[in-house]
């Protein structure tokens, strides 16, 4: 299909000479832009080592073809009649495919988290010498974040798997994630999707000023260690006041405790005293904060979590923002150890934000390696649904060392259509 000289090729009829466009989102691949012309046969080995099958390329900005002329690179179709095929014939990806697709989505959204998370720990290290340096790379990473998330296309959230961390580091970016994707589900715009995600990234930022024993909340905490700890709050805003962070980005910062129902802190606010940014926020960190407890064995599954937000907490959100929560997160949000309808077992690795009745999971399959399993997508298996949600230490012995329910719960995002590519039929 040809529209305005754009189609789509094998990646093995590559040549030096075309112009390429390629769809993957930042940090995705190691060119300076995603849009190139190709100017050497290293670049199209670098291509093919993104395991596409397929790529999108211009005609009207390529080079014009240069035929059979002494020196000109043959396409890998030329040189291998066996691998050709009618250019309008879909390409059905195999086994392999797959699972290289596979590993190379959940690495690059591994390898987006770590990179968030160490721009964290610089920002904790710069933001009291050079707090408009550090203000300015948390900007750069949130413009980046929101431009992938506006592009055309549903966005999945994705399960990470576990990563070596501070709590700290990667609860601000969880917040800073999952915020974005609930701003954008409510429709807010690209200015306020910024100013979300730069307080989301910061608002915890004021607990370098506080003693390690009162940076997270224990029910167990004197009235003095409780105060103390809640002081966190005007220590972050006095600290992105010194970035010179905007008014909208301090007000979120600054009620990211805030509760509709007024027993939030540290102002008491209520209602529509509460900035939607501000809704988001709150209700976003208290779900990281239920799934991601600093007390060991007090973490809850992310069904649990959500159960528990729209059974017994939701008086103290946002409705309007907790429903469209729930809708993006769906009944079984990323993370989430389950049995399907045919009673097998499985871990919900990611969920449409579109779609989200019928996640991707992996399955536990005795019969195959678990390294060689390929996600089951649900939305492609209509007959097939889960029957119920389970906690991961219920799970037979084997069905555990299988699927590893990881000890925290981490998330980044992918494009939707990549992830669907990915997916195994039942």
């Amino acid at each position: 299909m040809k529209e305005n000289g754009i189609e789509w090729i094998a990646v093995d009829d590559l040549r030096v000479g075309v112009f390429v466009e390629l769809e993957s989102g930042w940090l995705d691949h190691p060119f300076p832009s995603g849009k190139f012309k190709i100017t050497s046969t290293r670049q199209i080995d670098t291509l093919r080592e993104l395991g596409l099958s397929r790529i999108r390329v211009n005609r009207s900005k390529s080079d014009a073809p240069s035929g059979d002329a002494a020196g000109a690179p043959q396409s890998a179709t030329s040189a291998n009649p066996a691998s050709a095929r009618p250019k309008d014939t879909p390409h059905t990806p195999t086994r392999a495919e797959l699972l290289a697709l596979q590993r190379r989505g959940l690495q690059a959204c591994e390898r987006r988290f770590n990179d968030s998370v160490k721009l964290y720990r610089k920002t904790l290290e710069q933001v009291h010498n050079h707090p408009k340096d550090a203000a300015q790379d948390c900007l750069n990473l949130v413009n980046a974040i929101v431009d992938e998330l506006l592009q055309d296309g549903e966005s999945a959230i994705r399960l990470l798997s576990e990563t070596a961390g501070d709590k700290t580091s990667m609860h601000s970016v969880n917040s800073a994630i999952v915020s974005l994707l609930l701003g954008q589900v409510l429709g807010m715009s690209r200015a306020e999707l910024v100013d979300l995600g730069l307080a989301a990234f910061l608002h915890d930022i004021g607990k370098i000023e506080l003693p390690d024993r009162v940076r997270w909340f224990d029910e167990k905490f004197t009235s003095a260690e409780t105060h103390l700890y809640q002081e966190h709050v005007a220590l972050g805003v006095q600290l992105a006041r010194k970035m010179a962070l905007s008014p909208a980005v301090l007000a979120t910062i600054a009620q990211h405790h805030e509760m509709v129902d007024g027993t939030g802190f540290p102002l008491r606010s209520k209602g529509e005293a509460i900035s939607r940014s501000g809704h988001i926020l709150a209700l976003v960190n208290r779900y990281d904060n239920l799934c991601n407890s600093n007390r060991p064995g007090a973490s809850m599954t992310p069904h649990q979590a959500l159960s528990l937000l729209f059974t017994q907490y939701n008086n103290r959100f946002d409705p309007a923002t907790l429903g469209a929560f729930i809708r993006m997160m769906g009944v079984y949000p990323p993370g989430s150890v389950v049995q399907l309808a045919d009673e097998r077992y499985a871990l919900v690795v990611s969920v449409n934000t579109a779609r989200p009745l019928k996640p991707r999971v992996l399955v536990y399959q005795p019969d195959v390696p678990r390294h060689e399993a390929l996600v089951l997508d649900l939305e492609r298996s209509p007959s097939l649904g889960i029957r119920r949600s389970l906690k991961p230490a219920t799970l037979p012995s084997d069905a555990h060392s299988y699927l590893a329910p990881t000890q925290r719960v981490n998330y980044f995002f992918e494009r939707s259509a990549d992830a669907s590519m990915q997916g195994a039929l039942a």
